[in-house]
């Protein structure tokens, strides 16, 4: 058997080509800085432009990949059927009414793609919109993440990419004609919003350097576009939205530390927006038209956890602001969205979430809440502000996603639909428990665990944990259908909830960024020794995985604590972090100074990421197996951060343990589109899993 012990396959040699860099007095050596295209821009936009030396060697490595891990082919076949069977083949969404009509989403069997249809609300034949599976056709990839119908339901837009960039370009159609009124939008965020009066599609332009920047108006009678906002400083993002209502089109701008909305009237959708209230640094707010009034969710006078205030429609400032929903420290107030009659709050309290609803007739409010020691639970505001239904999702790692419409009026619940496992689905298999590691500074982390009922707590059991802690994101214990596969197989499964996202409140996310940021690392560590203190691991019985921001996570608990480790699945990770944040050409670099830091200007913050950098803390020494991943096209986090990382390790790793890369040639950040491709990717990850504890 081939164990990642085992001789190996020749690894590609990258070619040393070293750079000196010098920042802020301190000095650094780049030897594989090549890999980054100097054309990488044009390269995001056509991967056909990468560089033959580069291409050349990007082929090499995945060459080398499948080599390593040829003994898994079958594995991996099996994995991938396993996870198809548990995947409903015809699965539809539960209809959303809006006026006369019921909008869904259906999957053919087979497709990757869904099919976007609607049906008379009081019954009646289907009426298919949008058939994304023959769009999808002849490209490698397409992705259409966001499809919308206006309100008077004449017109249907949707934004594509067929590419994986994520530069979209936006269609817009009559639904009974099929013929476009304007020619497709280009170059955009894939962010657009009808107005209310169904004239005007509002959309965000993405400019060279891949950063949302111009807000623009497209007159849909002759595809004329009007500049509405243009965001000056290039750490700012933006998006635009039509509030539920429809009395306001929102236009925000923000990065992870400040934020800004302007409104524009939904009625006169040509007028020229206003701020609601003027960015200074350290305040977040976002806003909600509730109708005759505004709803907004701050952090504003010290409500680190956030409140919710309202304010008169024509309100400029903080000055016309009166809270709601007051501050209360640990209970983070997750967001909220206006009906008609109601207010409908999401909080989340030591990583579970809760439903607050309150009349707003002034009657006492009320909570919708769960019992499982871990779970997730969101409401969703639906397509309609004068209703008295709400619909929320209940799941938990146990638990297939349930869909219930909630009468407000009766405060009842009626399921609509549980989440079907056709290969089948017992919960009582299954067990869900939480604990809590203990970091060095006294924090308490949480950490999610599924595994069989009844499973020995002996050290024996391969464990797969897995993180994130960035942006505030929190890592949600779904139930993930995919992991079946490695708990049915003995595997213990858990999340590390640690400090980078919002698990606990927003100091829980203000403890694991910027200066603070090793915490996230030292945290998942904890989680680890937690985990074989309880029993449920042992040292090098374990195998971590995080993707992005989580492969940032993994990629340093891999520099910090190689001992700990079975094997590392590090998916697009952020590992070249200390370069990337310096490069202020790339897309996120600006907007991301406030998570990371600024090591242009700040030595404390190059000095800080310096400390952590997975590519700069690489060694001479030995380390586990590593599975890095990638896309040719990813404007997140680029391909040559993973292709760097791979050849650094593997010219300085003393150990025998494979470094693999594998890019994905035809796709970006989250890889493949369809539903089914996307699980080759996983079937790949659980497969390089399982080889790394030697059950392969």
């Amino acid at each position: 058997m081939n164990t990642p012990n085992a001789p190996q396959p020749t690894p590609p040699a990258a070619a040393r080509k070293p750079v000196r860099i010098e920042q802020l007095g301190r000095v650094r050596t780049d030897d594989y800085a090549w890999l980054r295209d100097a054309n990488w821009q044009a390269v995001l936009r056509d991967p056909a432009a990468l560089d033959p030396e580069i291409r050349a060697h990007l082929v090499a490595e995945n060459a080398y990949t499948d080599a390593v891990l040829a003994g898994t082919k079958d594995l991996q076949t099996t994995l991938l059927a396993e996870m198809k069977g548990r995947i409903k083949d015809d699965d539809s969404t539960v209809p959303a009414p809006h006026g006369p009509y019921a909008y869904y989403r259906r999957f053919d069997p087979g497709a990757e793609h869904p099919v976007i249809a609607r049906t008379p609300r009081a019954g009646g034949a289907e009426q298919v919109l949008l058939d994304l599976p023959a769009r999808a056709k002849g490209h490698a990839f397409f992705s259409a993440p966001a499809v919308a119908h206006s309100d008077d339901h004449r017109l249907l837009a949707w934004a594509e990419d067929t590419q994986g960039s994520e530069v979209y370009r936006i269609h817009v159609r009559e639904i009974e004609t099929g013929a476009e009124p304007a020619p497709p939008i280009e170059s955009c965020s894939g962010d657009f919003t009808f107005s209310p009066c169904a004239r005007f599609i509002f959309w965000v332009f993405r400019d060279d350097h891949g950063r949302p920047t111009k807000v623009f108006r497209r007159a849909l009678a002759d595809g004329g576009d009007t500049l509405v906002y243009a965001e000056p400083d290039p750490g700012f993002f933006l998006g635009v939205e039509t509030s539920l209502s429809g009395g306001s089109i929102l236009v925000s701008a923000g990065n992870q530390d400040t934020s800004e909305v302007w409104r524009i009237p939904g009625d006169d959708p040509t007028a020229p927006p206003a701020l609601i209230a003027p960015r200074e640094p350290g305040l977040r707010y976002d806003v909600d038209d509730a109708g005759d009034r505004l709803i907004i969710r701050t952090n504003a006078d010290g409500a680190v956890d956030f409140k919710l205030v309202e304010a008169p429609l024509d309100a400029r400032g903080r000055a016309h602001w009166r809270d709601l929903v007051p501050h209360r420290p640990g209970r983070y107030l997750v967001g909220a969205f206006a009906l008609k009659h109601h207010i409908v709050r999401l909080e989340r309290i030591e990583a579970n979430t809760r439903i607050i609803v309150a009349p707003r007739d002034g009657g006492a409010e009320w909570e919708i809440a769960q019992d499982e020691p871990a779970y997730v639970l969101r409401a969703e505001s639906g397509l309609e502000y004068d209703t008295a239904t709400i619909r929320y999702v209940y799941s938990s790692p146990t638990t297939p996603r349930q869909t219930f419409d909630y009468d407000l009026a009766t405060r009842t619940a009626i399921l609509r639909k549980t989440q079907d496992i056709p290969s089948g689905h017992d919960p009582a298999r299954y067990e869900t428990r939480r604990i809590d590691a203990m970091a060095a500074d006294g924090a308490s982390i949480p950490v999610t665990v599924l595994m069989r009922r009844g499973q020995a707590l002996d050290g024996a059991a391969p464990l797969l944990l897995y993180g994130y802690g960035a942006y505030g994101i929190p890592m949600e214990p779904w139930f993930r259908t995919s992991i079946l596969s490695l708990v049915d197989r003995g595997w213990i499964f858990a999340i590390a909830h640690v400090r980078g996202g919002t698990e606990k409140g927003w100091n829980w996310f203000l403890g694991g960024r910027a200066a603070h940021k090793m915490n996230s690392f030292t945290d998942f560590i904890a989680a680890a020794e937690a985990l074989i203190g309880g029993g449920y691991a042992r040292a090098g019985n374990i195998v971590a995985q995080g993707g992005s921001a989580g492969g940032l996570l993994v990629g340093a608990a891999f520099t910090m604590r190689p001992d700990l480790w079975a094997g590392v699945i590090a998916e697009v990770p952020f590992v070249d972090v200390l370069n990337t944040i310096s490069d202020d050409t790339l897309p996120l670099t600006p907007p991301e100074w406030p998570e990371w830091g600024n090591p242009i200007t700040d030595p404390a913050a190059y000095d800080t990421i310096a400390a952590y950098s997975p590519y700069d803390n690489l060694a001479a020494r030995a380390y586990p197996p590593i599975l890095c991943t990638g896309g040719l096209s990813d404007p997140r986090v680029t391909y040559w951060e993973p292709a760097k990382f791979v050849a650094r390790l593997r010219a300085l790793a003393t150990g025998p343990a494979p470094a693999l890369l594998r890019i994905d040639m035809e796709a970006g950040h989250a890889g493949a589109a369809g539903r089914f491709d996307a699980l080759k990717q996983t079937a790949l990850t659980y497969a390089f899993a399982l080889w790394s504890v030697g059950a392969a």
